[in-house]
């Protein structure tokens, strides 16, 4: 839920593009989809999508500090997740990596994918 008064943004950052949601302060929904790299026009996907949103529901002046930056006294919570780390994974678009581990943790591997027999069974 929004805290009152406050804009609540949930924010999924893809590799191609990024999803924001906001809770207004009123208690409505607004969405935005932007493109995840777009230098061209702004420096981090997710930050201007809640300037975006925030510019839409209060105006320039309240939106942004003197300093030109998001005026984060309006924002109650942000909460990000991104999907780019397993679409990198999924790809085998990543720099190889190695795990090494001593003789206690040699079951770290079957454990970490959750490949193991009777996963469910306590």
């Amino acid at each position: 839920m929004a805290k009152s008064g406050k804009y609540c943004f949930a924010i999924d950052r893809g590799g191609t593009f990024t999803d924001v949601l906001c809770i207004t302060p009123s208690g409505g929904i607004r969405t935005l989809k932007l493109l995840s790299e777009d230098p061209a026009n702004y420096p981090d996907a997710p930050t201007e999508g809640i300037r975006r949103i925030l510019q839409q529901e209060e105006g320039p002046e309240r939106a942004r500090t003197r300093d030109g930056l998001v005026n984060t006294e309006l924002i109650g919570w942000v909460r990000m997740g991104t999907t780019v780390a397993t679409n990198a994974l999924l790809e085998r678009a990543g720099d190889p990596v190695a795990l090494v581990v001593n003789r206690g943790f040699r079951d770290l591997l079957q454990i970490g994918n959750q490949a193991r027999p009777s996963i469910f069974q306590l």
